[in-house]
């Protein structure tokens, strides 16, 4: 199961952080692989030996496309047995009831679904483990013959449950021979701890909102507090992925690693082109190396181009979930990419503020398509946000939500970057703020019972 809070985190890190940093080298990585799959098995015990599985089957897969190298036949098939190996893993956890779904009402039959847990970061990992398979097939890098270091970059425990994605030609010189200097630690320690409170103190705060406007019923609720909602829910997505990003990024560099950026400041962006290329920045990036330029990408013709499009967002939209509504989320910003890329996005360059407002419009109604699996509930909702109706008001919750509203207003812009600049070379002060912010975060996962990762479920 998730976690019910990270004060477990609290209570695991102090101790795998003295051992790291009093092991010797040889031993680092045998002391992450053990570590992470401890982190792993709390939250989700029975599970541990798919990871066992996952590590297995790339390693091997790996060695038989190296050994092989230059032999087409056993390179494919090293590929094609990694590649069937996660895709049929995850399809299998993922979307099997889907499917069972889907047949039960095109055929009218009654199967059971199978009503199977979905393992905790499976939808990473896996992608994590295609990427050194694929990286060795490529030719990119050598398979990794000690078992130890490879399962210690699958099961890395910082970023295993939820990203970001890390590839293996990421870190593949920083599993071998990495350091950690006092600048490290310290750029880490800061990271983690804005990730934390813009996961504990805006995106649970929000979250909390979005919950009650949920369970009011979306027939309850007026116009205004049903776009409130979406709002809350708009920030709360956000800083609940890029918070915990950010603690990901944060521990690898406390540890040694620079795990990629995933999150750029998506909300001020000027097109849905540029908002894709700030938002799940790892993803894009996968999705882009593994899956569109092996199609063609754009060198090819149009109408071909358009179908790879298509693909991609498809999967992109399906990668997120075993539901239709994540299948018309991803066709829906493959329509609008579409429509950009035929004409719209010269206009949008040219008008900067319409463009905005365009964007964060069209992104907030993704949302609207993404927060509610229930087709039926997306049409009773838009219609609340378009159609003036009463109901419960939002002039009650603005009241109470207000300072957080503002505050993920203003961290969601490159203000909070420039006025943390300022406050940097003042190292007093950037300390107690930092201090701050550890303990009110802290105090709020002791307080607080409404702690989800959103994350955790795709």
């Amino acid at each position: 199961m998730v976690f019910s809070s990270l004060l477990f985190l609290f209570r695991f890190l102090p101790v795998v952080f003295t051992l790291y940093y009093l092991a010797p080298k040889y031993l680092k990585n045998a002391l992450l692989l053990i570590a992470s799959l401890f982190f792993y098995a709390w939250g989700e015990p029975k599970y541990v030996l798919i990871m066992f599985v996952s590590i297995l089957l790339d390693y091997s897969c790996g060695l038989i496309i190296d050994t092989h190298r230059g032999r087409r036949g056993w390179m494919r098939a090293g590929l094609l047995l990694s590649i069937l190996g996660n895709v049929g893993m995850l399809f299998f956890f993922k979307y099997t009831d889907f499917f069972i779904g889907v047949a039960n009402g095109l055929f009218g039959t009654n199967v059971p679904l199978m009503k199977l847990m979905l393992p905790l970061g499976i939808s990473f990992y896996t992608f994590q483990t295609m990427s050194y398979t694929i990286g060795v097939y490529r030719g990119e890098f050598r398979a990794e013959r000690n078992i130890v270091d490879f399962g210690a970059f699958v099961t890395l425990f910082p970023q295993l449950i939820a990203g970001p994605i890390v590839q293996y030609g990421d870190v593949r010189l920083e599993m071998k021979n990495r350091t950690v200097t006092p600048a490290d630690l310290s750029e880490g320690i800061q990271t983690f701890l804005f990730g934390l409170s813009k996961k504990v103190l805006i995106a649970n705060t929000l979250g909390a909102l979005w919950e009650e406007v949920q369970s009011l019923g979306f027939e309850n609720v007026s116009t205004g507090l049903a776009w409130l909602g979406i709002l809350a829910y708009t920030f709360q997505i956000y800083f609940d992925f890029s918070g915990y990003s950010q603690m990901a990024i944060g521990l690898g560099r406390c540890l040694g690693f620079r795990f990629p950026q995933n999150f750029n400041l998506p909300y001020i962006s000027r097109s849905i082109t540029e908002f894709w290329r700030r938002w799940h920045i790892t993803l894009g990036s996968w999705f882009r190396s593994y899956v569109y330029i092996p199609m063609g990408g754009n060198r090819v013709s149009r109408p071909r181009w358009y179908f790879n499009l298509f693909v991609v967002w498809f999967l992109t939209g399906f990668w997120h979930g075993a539901d239709w509504n994540f299948i018309l989320w991803g066709l829906f910003y493959f329509v609008l990419l579409v429509l950009e890329k035929a004409f719209l996005k010269k206009w949008l360059d040219r008008h900067p503020v319409p463009a905005t407002v365009y964007t964060l419009f069209f992104v907030v109604m993704g949302w609207v398509l993404f927060a509610i699996t229930d087709l039926g509930q997306i049409g009773l909702f838009l219609s609340r946000l378009f159609t003036p109706c009463g109901g419960t008001g939002a002039l009650y919750y603005l009241r109470n939500y207000a300072p957080v509203f503002l505050a993920a207003g203003v961290c969601s812009t490159p203000l909070i970057v420039k006025l943390w600049d300022r406050l940097r070379p003042h190292k007093w002060l950037s300390s107690v703020l930092l201090m701050a912010l550890a303990v009110l975060s802290v105090a709020c996962l002791v307080d607080g019972t409404y702690n989800p990762f959103l994350y955790f479920r795709f």
